[in-house]
C-alpha cells in the first residue's frame, strides 16, 4: 500500500514553481546572482578578463583550453635552395619531405613539428 501511495507525488518543474518565467529565463535572471547561505550576494568584477585574454598565456594552453580552440598545425610554402622549386608541407609532417625536381632533402620529422633542413626558405600558409 506504501509503494502504491509514493508515486502520486510528482515533483514540480521549474516551469510550475514560477510560471512567468521559462527556461532561459531563469538562467538570465539568476547570472548576476548567487546564492550563499540563503543570502544572495551580486558578481560584480572580476579578477581576470575572460573576453580579453593574454596572447602569450593563450598561446602556451592546450589547443582545447584556449578561448577560441584552434590546432597547433599549420601548412608552409617551402623553397628549395637548389632549383627554388615551391613545396607545400604540413608543419607536423611525418615522413621525409624532398623536392620533386632536384630530389634534395627539404624537411625531416622529430616527433612534433618537423625540422626544416638549413638553406630552406619557408613561409606560413594563412588560410
Amino acid at each position: 500500500f506504501f509503494f502504491f501511495f509514493f508515486f502520486f507525488f510528482k515533483q514540480k518543474t521549474a516551469y510550475e514553481i514560477m510560471p512567468s518565467l521559462v527556461g532561459s529565463e531563469m538562467c538570465i535572471r539568476d547570472r548576476y546572482q548567487r546564492r550563499v547561505h540563503g543570502d544572495y550576494y551580486s558578481q560584480e568584477n572580476m579578477d581576470i578578463d575572460l573576453l580579453h585574454p593574454d596572447p602569450v598565456e593563450e598561446a602556451r594552453k592546450n589547443k582545447l583550453k584556449r578561448l577560441v580552440q584552434s590546432p597547433n598545425s599549420y601548412f608552409l610554402d617551402v623553397r628549395c635552395p637548389k632549383c627554388n622549386q615551391i613545396v607545400v608541407v604540413f608543419s607536423h609532417a611525418q615522413t621525409v619531405i624532398k623536392c620533386a625536381e632536384c630530389d634534395d632533402i627539404l624537411c625531416v620529422p622529430t616527433g612534433g613539428k618537423c625540422k626544416l633542413e638549413t638553406g630552406v626558405g619557408f613561409r606560413r600558409k594563412h588560410y
